[in-house]
């Protein structure tokens, strides 16, 4: 381990020490005073997102706010969630406390570089936790924005920072004084890290990749559902775990649909990043943008159709609408991160379960129909960490937010998301 970062974690530590010392109220008041930084520099942080990965800026100005609502959530629920309950026994006093647990390690992604970070660091911070944050490589300046936002004036240091590649997050792991990892990202990723903190007894959330199914249902209202879907597949330039990636939709209606959608998403405007009316950017990293084209090319010989898009231009890949396509294609069966939208058809409800199923993802589904008492009576059925009705599946501080099977372990956010770095001590009295 390089001396700097060896230095960095030693200082962390140090902090912890002082930090996990600290009222619950003295924390909240820390994070005010984040949260009016934050909004104060809104305009700023978000251009430098942009500049990092190409987000359109207002959908970068978006993302600053929804980190902005976090932290009221956490600022008017925190307090509430960490004092323990009290349990009725037949001794004098049994109670449960929440103790921080030390310096918590954060490995995350570069797709939504503040969002990803705020929901990790806001909750463990405020817990008693202090942190080190290992951001994607390819948003420098993202990453040197956060540590600023991080740094108010007259608290001391609770938010560190370390550039490593990624080959050197096990190495920090092992240091004794990391007492837990969350990392956000790919599979392999995330399989390492698990392994790691595994051998090592330290506990970890998993935020990984997700095949999110959209089921439209015979009885689905298409002309309430077209927005949705088209902001489902493409916003954030499709590059989202959460994104709807798999189109499922009643037989009757998948041509209707089809013909709507596509309408849509030709409309999708690209350009000026800088321009509040973009709504298309370019994808992250051109390698990024190979890949996803490989993806459809190698679907199209094995028989699916492009309706629109289908072109790629350095990192720019247009937004794409694919149908006849089967359970073997890869952009059915893997994660395609980027702006395209896959389209299968089905014949009854039990069929689009089956389908949404067929993945060894699990992070979301959206279901959209007029029978909400049918679908409610039906969510066991389905594999995902989240089931949203008539809804696209999103992320909110106060709903848990987590996967299933190769999505991850461990959930964010909401009460959850404060209590996944802390012990959970029972205190009894005779």
């Amino acid at each position: 381990m390089k001396v700097d970062v060896r230095q960095t974690l030693e200082n962390a530590n140090q902090a912890f020490k002082n930090w996990k010392k600290t009222s619950v109220d003295l924390r909240i008041t820390y994070l005010e005073k984040v949260r009016e930084k934050l909004l104060s520099n809104k305009e700023d942080y978000a251009k430098r997102m942009t500049e990092d990965m190409h987000k359109p800026i207002k959908q970068a100005v978006a993302e600053v706010e929804k980190c902005s609502k976090l932290l009221t959530y956490y600022i008017e629920n925190g307090k509430n969630i960490l004092e323990g309950r009290t349990i009725k026994t037949d001794w004098s006093e049994t109670y449960t406390v929440h103790d921080p647990l030390g310096v918590i390690l954060g490995v995350m992604p570069w797709n939504f570089p503040f969002w990803q970070v705020f929901r990790f660091a806001v909750p463990t911070i405020l817990a008693g936790n202090t942190i080190v944050l290992k951001h994607a490589s390819n948003v420098p300046k993202s990453a040197t924005a956060l540590e600023e936002c991080f740094a108010i004036e007259g608290y001391k240091q609770v938010y560190y920072k370390i550039e490593i590649p990624g080959k050197d997050v096990e190495k920090v792991i092992e240091s004794p004084i990391i007492k837990g990892v969350s990392l956000t990202g790919s599979e392999p990723a995330g399989s390492a890290v698990a392994k790691k903190a595994g051998e090592l007894i330290k506990p970890v959330v998993l935020e990984l990749g997700g095949n999110n199914a959209f089921i439209i249902l015979e009885d689905a209202d298409l002309e309430k559902i077209i927005p949705v879907a088209v902001n489902a597949r493409f916003q954030n330039t499709g590059q989202s775990c959460i994104a709807a990636k798999r189109f499922l939709v009643h037989n009757t209606i998948k041509d209707t649909f089809v013909e709507k959608f596509v309408t849509e998403v030709t409309k999708l405007k690209k350009g000026d990043l800088l321009d509040y009316d973009t709504e298309i950017g370019l994808m992250a990293r051109e390698d990024l943008a190979i890949e996803l084209e490989k993806m459809m090319k190698e679907s199209i010989k094995m028989g699916a159709k492009i309706v629109c898009g289908g072109e790629r231009e350095g990192s720019f890949f247009e937004p794409t609408v694919l149908t006849n396509v089967n359970t073997a294609m890869s952009v059915f069966k893997e994660e395609t991160f980027g702006p395209l939208a896959a389209v299968v058809g089905f014949d009854s409800f039990e069929e689009a379960v089956e389908l949404s199923n067929n993945s060894h993802f699990g992070l979301g589904v959206a279901i959209f129909g007029k029978n909400t008492e049918y679908i409610k009576s039906k969510v066991h059925e389905f594999d995902e960490g989240a089931v949203y009705i008539n809804e696209m599946v999103i992320s909110d501080p106060r709903v848990p937010f987590g996967g299933n099977k190769f999505s991850g372990i461990g959930r964010e956010m909401a009460e959850e998301g404060l209590l996944s770095f802390v012990n959970k001590k029972s205190v009894v009295v005779k």
